[in-house]
C-alpha cells in the first residue's frame, strides 16, 4: 500500500519499498564560480562541500542560496522536487538521542524537528538538524548545508523571504510544509543570537513572565503571572454567593475578556451553575444580553466601559426589551481612551470632507452610542470589529463606484489596515482574490489613496506595545507563536504578520486571538506527539481566563486516554519587568503619553508596566470588581433608588437634526449586522452612501 505524502506543493504516492534514485546535483552553466557539490555523510550531521566559492566570507551564503534557488527552479515537476529533498535526507546522519530534546525543538512545523547550534574555536557557526519526517529531514539539509560554518552575522542576515526562491512550496499558502524552512531558520538564528550574546559576555533579555497550562494544572513562571494564576481556581464560597443571587433575582452577566483575572476565574466557575454568564469581545455582549432577556432575565449586569453598557441598553431597546434594566459596575465613570478619542470636536472636524464626497464612515465598535450617532447624521457610517473591518473595507469598496473611505478612531488600526493593504499590492491575483473575490492588485492598488484613518486615537494597553517589548520577542520568542491584536502600534504588528506568514502567528480581534491557540493546541493533540507550545499574548493579558479554560477543555478529555500525548502550552506575558508606578499612598495617577488614566493600571504596584513596554492590563476595566457585581445584585430589585448611579440609562438626547440617539447610533451596528449575514453592504447604506451630498447630511 502507498504511502501518501501531502502538501500545498505537491501530493504523491510514495511506495516505500521503492528506492528513489535522484539526478546528481547539477550546477547550472551559468555559475561559473562553482565546481561540482559534493554531499557526504559525516558523524555529526550533513557536510556537503562546494569548490570555488568567492572567497569573500559574506558572499558564500548568498551564493549558496543562490545555488539552491537555481537548482530547485530547474525542477518543474512536484515529483521531481520531492525525490530531490527526499535524496538530501537521506545524506544527513541522525541525532543521537540525547540531543533529541524540547529545548531543541522547532515549533510551528507539521512534524518534529530538532535543531543543535554551536558556535566552534574559530567564531564559525556549526549546525545539526533532524526531523522524524523524511521530507523535512530534507529541508534541514538543505539549510544546513547553506549556513553551517558561517559566520554568526552571515546566518543573521538571511531572510525568511530569501527562502521563497527556492520553489519548494508557495508563498501565502498557510500552515504547510513550506513554512519549515522559515521556522527551522528562524530558530537557527535565535540559537545563534543567544550563542553570539553569552560569548560576547553581553547580558540576557530577561524572559517575559508566562504560565503554563497542562492538563493538570497551571505553572505560572514569574510574579507577574503568578498573580493572573492566583484566581484561576476561585474561591467556591464567592462562586456560590454569585450563583445564588443571580438565579434568585434572574440576574444574567455580560463580561469582557479583559476582566480582572480574579472577576474572570470567579464568572467561568459560576457558568457550570449558571447559563446566564457570558464573556466575550464587545460586540457579542449585547447579543448575549438579548438572548438572555429572552430565557427570562429581569437585570443585565455589564462588566466593561461603560460604551459597552450603552450598547447593551440599546440593543435591549432596539429588540423590545424596555423593561429590562442594565447595570453598570462602578458610581463613577468608567472611561476608554479610544472612546474618548473619537467622542471630540476633532473627529467630527475629521470626517467634514468625507461629507461632501461619496464616502463612507467605518467606525470601530469600541466607540460610545452617541458618537455613532452624531458620525452618521454627518457621513453614512456603519461599525466594523477588529475581525471584519478588512472584509467591510473591501466589500464597501467593490460594491460602491469611487467612494472614499474614512475610518476611525484607532489609529494603529488604521496605519495596520494600509500596511496590510499595502502588503497585498505585491500578491498574486489569485492571492488576492482568495481574500476577496471582487479584489486584485489594480484594485487594491486604487482604493489606497482613497482610504484614511483618523491620527489621533488608541487604547491605552495597546498603546503600551512598543520597542522595549518588540526587541525582547525578536531576540527570546521569534520562534513562538505570536499574536497580536489589531489595534497594537505597527512595529508589533509587523512583527506578528510576519509570523502569520509561514503560519506562527495571528493578527485580529480578541477571538480570532482565542480560536488560533485552539486551532494550534488541537492540531499538536491530533498528531498525537509530546508538545510544548509558547503562545506570546500581544494583547489584554485578562484574556488568559478564557484561553486557560479553552485549553484545559481540550487537554483534559486528552488526558484519560492511555495513549494521548502530553501537550503542554505556555502563554506569554509580553510585559515589561520595570514598573512606571510607585508605591507611595500620593500616587493616583500615572502620565503615559499624553493619556492620563485615573487608576494605576497592572498588578501590584502596577508591576508589569512600562512606558515603553507593555502594560498588558487595562487600568478602566479593572473598575469592574468582584465587590462591585456582588454590591450591585444583592441590592436588585433597587427599590430604593440606591443604585442610580450605576443605571445605564436610555439616551434621551436627540442628535443635531432632532432625531434620538438611540436609534440613530443603533443604525451603523445593525448596517454591520446584516453585512455580516449577508457579506454585502445592505442596500439602504449604499442609497445614504449615493445621495449624501443632496441629502442636506451636513450638520
Amino acid at each position: 500500500m502507498a504511502a501518501t505524502a501531502t502538501s500545498s506543493l505537491f501530493s504523491i504516492a510514495i511506495n516505500p519499498n521503492h528506492v528513489l534514485k535522484p539526478k546528481r546535483f547539477i550546477l547550472q552553466p551559468n555559475l561559473p564560480f562553482f565546481k561540482s557539490l559534493k554531499c557526504i555523510p559525516s558523524n555529526t550531521s550533513l557536510s556537503c562541500s562546494a569548490v570555488a566559492f568567492p572567497e569573500t566570507a559574506e558572499l558564500v551564503v548568498p551564493s549558496k542560496l543562490r545555488h539552491l534557488a537555481d537548482e530547485f527552479q530547474s525542477l518543474p515537476e512536484p515529483m521531481e522536487r520531492m525525490k530531490r529533498l527526499l535524496h538530501y535526507a537521506g545524506l544527513i546522519t541522525p541525532m543521537d538521542e540525547s540531543v533529541r530534546v524540547d529545548t531543541n525543538r522547532v515549533m510551528g512545523c507539521t512534524a518534529r524537528v530538532w535543531v543543535e547550534v554551536k558556535i566552534d574555536g574559530e567564531g564559525k557557526v556549526r549546525l545539526t538538524a533532524d526531523s522524524d519526517s523524511e521530507i523535512t529531514k530534507g529541508f534541514c539539509a538543505c539549510l544546513v548545508w547553506v549556513l553551517d560554518g558561517s559566520e554568526p552575522e552571515a546566518v543573521l542576515k538571511v531572510s525568511t523571504d530569501d527562502l521563497v526562491a527556492l520553489n519548494v512550496g508557495l508563498p501565502g499558502t498557510g500552515r504547510s510544509r513550506v513554512n519549515t524552512w522559515h521556522n527551522v531558520l528562524v530558530t537557527m538564528q535565535k540559537k545563534t543570537k543567544q550563542l553570539v550574546a553569552e560569548r560576547d559576555g553581553k547580558v540576557p533579555f530577561e524572559p517575559f513572565p508566562s504560565l503554563i497550562i497542562t492538563a493538570d494544572g497551571f505553572v505560572p513562571k514569574g510574579s507577574y503571572a503568578e498573580a493572573q494564576a492566583k484566581y484561576l481556581f476561585p474561591n467556591k464560597l464567592k462562586v456560590d454567593e454569585l450563583v445564588n443571587v443571580l438565579k434568585d433575582k434572574k440576574i444574567g452577566v455580560v463580561a469582557h475578556f479583559y476582566m480582572d483575572p480574579e472577576v474572570q476565574g470567579i464568572l467561568t466557575a459560576a457558568q457550570k451553575q449558571w447559563p446566564h454568564i457570558h464573556i466575550s469581545d464587545s460586540l457579542v455582549m449585547a447579543d448575549s444580553a438579548v438572548k438572555m432577556a429572552k430565557a427570562g432575565c429581569k437585570f443585565i449586569t455589564v462588566l466593561g466601559v461603560d460604551f459597552m453598557s450603552e450598547n447593551v441598553r440599546a440593543i435591549l431597546d432596539q429588540a423590545g426589551f424596555n423593561e429590562v434594566d442594565v447595570y453598570r459596575m462602578s458610581n463613577e465613570r468608567i472611561g476608554c481612551s479610544l472612546a474618548d478619542a473619537a467622542a471630540t470636536s476633532t473627529y467630527m472636524e475629521y470626517l467634514e470632507p468625507a461629507s461632501r464626497s461619496t464616502s463612507l464612515h467605518v467606525i470601530y465598535i469600541n466607540t460610545k452610542l452617541e458618537t455613532k450617532a452624531y458620525a452618521h447624521e454627518l457621513v453614512p457610517t456603519i461599525t466594523c470589529t477588529s475581525s471584519n473591518v478588512i472584509q467591510t473595507i473591501l466589500q464597501a469598496f467593490a460594491q460602491v463606484p469611487d467612494l472614499s473611505i474614512y475610518y476611525g478612531p484607532d489609529s494603529y488600526m488604521g496605519a495596520n489596515i494600509v500596511e496590510l493593504f499595502q502588503q497585498m499590492t505585491v500578491m498574486t491575483d489569485e492571492e488576492i482574490a482568495a481574500i476577496h473575490p471582487e479584489h486584485n492588485v489594480d484594485s487594491i492598488k486604487s482604493l489606497l489613496p482613497r482610504l484614511y484613518f483618523y491620527q489621533d486615537g488608541s487604547c491605552i494597553v495597546h498603546h503600551l506595545f512598543g520597542h522595549e517589548v518588540v526587541d525582547t520577542i525578536k531576540e527570546m520568542y521569534c520562534d513562538a507563536f505570536l499574536t497580536a491584536h489589531l489595534e497594537v502600534p505597527g512595529e508589533m504588528f509587523s512583527l506578528a504578520m510576519e509570523a502569520k506568514r509561514r503560519g506562527m502567528g495571528v493578527v485580529g480581534s480578541t477571538q480570532n486571538i482565542l480560536d488560533f491557540i485552539k486551532d494550534r493546541v488541537q492540531e499538536s493533540l491530533d498528531r498525537n506527539i509530546d508538545d510544548h507550545l509558547q503562545f506570546v499574548l500581544g494583547t489584554e493579558s485578562g484574556m488568559v481566563t478564557a484561553i486557560v479554560a479553552a485549553v484545559r477543555s481540550l487537554l483534559e478529555p486528552a488526558k484519560s486516554s492511555s495513549h494521548g500525548a502530553k501537550v503542554t502550552v505556555e502563554i506569554v506575558f509580553p510585559v515589561s519587568s520595570d514598573s512606571i508606578s510607585k508605591t507611595t499612598s500620593s500616587l493616583n495617577s500615572v502620565e503615559v503619553s499624553d493619556i492620563i488614566p485615573p487608576v494605576v493600571p497592572g498588578v501590584t504596584s502596577g508591576e508589569g508596566c512600562s512606558i515603553h513596554g507593555g502594560c498588558a492590563s487595562c487600568p478602566y476595566m479593572k473598575m469592574n470588581s468582584l465587590s462591585s457585581l456582588l454590591t450591585v445584585c444583592h441590592h436588585l430589585p433597587d427599590e430604593e433608588n440606591m443604585l442610580s448611579a450605576y443605571k445605564a440609562e436610555r439616551f434621551k438626547l436627540q442628535t443635531p437634526n432632532g432625531q434620538s440617539v438611540a436609534d440613530v447610533g443603533c443604525e451603523p451596528i445593525l448596517h454591520m449586522r446584516n453585512f455580516q449575514a449577508t457579506k454585502k453592504l445592505p442596500e439602504k447604506l449604499v442609497n445614504q452612501i449615493l445621495h449624501t451630498k443632496d441629502s442636506g447630511r451636513l450638520v
